[in-house]
């Protein structure tokens, strides 16, 4: 299953649109006024259905992650030289990206969850999310969110 993730042109908060391979819109997400980064996703129905929350105070960056509004757990960027690294505490999973953070694995110890490619030369922030299991694509949605709040943040 392939998302493509493409952040809005004018807005004043995050907002992003993901689509399926036909283009049919299957998530909206919506930034929120907070104290950090706070993302409401939506279906494609306009239900609130998930909110990853940037938590403030922290050594490293890290996101809490609910699925409606219970806590499941939390993405975690990891210590590292070169090449960007998260944790997801909930699923464990482990994030490795490429030197310029562009290009990512999602990695459970089962094997592959999910490849994330940055689309060079577009107007906006726009991610091909390729999910081998559908009913993995909104927790990888969550952590492709995080990834790309910690990048604008860094900027």
């Amino acid at each position: 299953m392939k998302l493509m993730f493409k952040q809005r042109f004018f807005s004043w908060f995050d907002s992003y649109d993901i689509y399926d391979e036909a283009g049919t819109v299957l998530f909206s997400v919506e930034g929120r006024l907070s104290w950090g980064h706070k993302l409401e996703i939506r279906n494609k129905d306009g239900i609130h259905i998930a909110t990853l929350k940037e938590r403030i105070f922290t050594f490293l960056p890290r996101f809490e992650i609910y699925i409606g509004e219970d806590k499941i757990g939390e993405i975690t960027k990891e210590f590292s030289l070169f090449k960007p690294s998260f944790s997801v505490d909930c699923m464990g999973w482990m994030v490795n990206g490429d030197l310029f953070e562009w290009n990512y694995e999602i990695r459970s110890f089962g094997g592959t969850v999910a490849i994330v490619s940055k689309q060079l030369f577009n107007w906006t922030d726009t991610y091909i999310i390729d999910v081998c299991n559908p009913a993995d694509a909104l927790p990888a949605l969550m952590v492709v969110l995080a990834i790309d709040a910690v990048k604008c943040n860094e900027k």
